[in-house]
């Protein structure tokens, strides 16, 4: 069997119906589902299974939603290839779902987390408001000067995720976001607005970031099995310390998801790199960044009977 490399997304790849299909399937998925549904006190199984869209969207229900169903794969698929595991990322709130695969945090240690980390987030986009857009292309100016150029002409703009060679996020408060749209597409560039509660990945989130210091400490968080990346640095963490410093970082600062992935392709260019998780956004993200690295997305109980045939083939 390959090394495997596993793979978390992040909100955005909520869709109603997740992790169904494994709860009814698998008594390990169903088990984690209401593991996490007993650690929040809220029906998340629920709001996944069904819906509505609209709910599961909010932030502080996507996260822990998101990350119960990585959770719920891992919980099916660990027996099978645990063992071959040599590092995992995960794109911004997947980065705890990481952790949690790692043997770092507790099932419901991590759904606790990202259900305050959400609440929080929440919390500081209505203190601060602000928006995102995706700037698609290669604007002929670097997307950093565009953002300072904003800021300086009225409000804040920064880059928020660099998701692939062509996909940059920005982030910040909604002027300075108009803005940096503006002049991203005068250099060439797309800009899509994204329905988003707040600005992510931004100083404006800095009022979330004392919040969930303190529920981190609070936390029992142990040192990762193998490395997980941090998004913040794009560089292996291997120890608690280290990751609950870098999880706070990582709500004002950028998503180096592409340099990220470039580093893990680059160490393990013949691994498997298995994405858990609803839909295939990573995989879509790797083509662009390292595409010669294999992807398999896993997020239904078809993609699990399909991955583990490949690995036993």
């Amino acid at each position: 069997m390959p090394n495997v490399v596993l793979l978390f997304p992040g909100q955005g790849s909520q869709t109603p119906g997740m992790g169904k299909d494994l709860a009814d399937r698998f008594p390990a998925a169903k088990e984690v589902f209401l593991a996490a549904d007993a650690a929040v006190g809220a029906p998340l199984s629920q709001l996944s299974f069904e819906g509505p869209a609209e709910e599961l969207t909010l932030t502080h229900n996507a996260q822990p939603a998101l990350l119960t169903h990585g959770a719920a794969l891992w919980a099916v698929l660990r027996d099978s290839i645990g063992s071959e595991v040599v590092a995992a990322a995960g794109h911004s709130l997947g980065e705890f779902t990481a952790y949690h695969a790692a043997d770092a945090l507790s099932l419901p240690e991590a759904v606790r987390l990202v259900r305050r980390r959400g609440e929080l987030m929440l919390e500081a986009g209505r203190k601060r408001p602000g928006t995102m857009a995706a700037i698609l292309g290669t604007p002929t100016r670097p997307i950093e000067r565009i953002c300072e150029q904003a800021t300086a002409e009225g409000s804040l703009a920064v880059p928020a995720n660099f998701n692939a060679p062509g996909q940059v996020v920005i982030s910040g408060e909604v002027g300075g976001v108009e803005r940096a749209s503006t002049l991203a597409k005068e250099a060439g560039a797309k800009a899509i607005p994204l329905k988003v509660s707040g600005a992510f990945h931004s100083p404006l989130m800095a009022d979330a970031a004392a919040g969930l210091e303190a529920a981190l400490d609070l936390a029992h968080f142990g040192d990762p099995r193998f490395p997980v990346y941090a998004n913040v640095n794009a560089q292996p963490v291997e120890s608690a310390a280290l990751a609950r410093r870098l999880l706070v970082e990582q709500l004002t600062a950028p998503v180096q998801w592409a340099r990220e992935l470039e580093h893990i392709a680059a160490l393990h260019p013949d691994a498997l790199y298995v994405e858990l998780g609803p839909g295939a956004v990573l995989k879509g993200l790797a083509k662009k960044i390292a595409p010669a690295i294999k992807v398999v997305p896993c997020g239904t109980a078809a993609d699990v009977d399909a991955l583990l045939t490949l690995v036993t083939a």
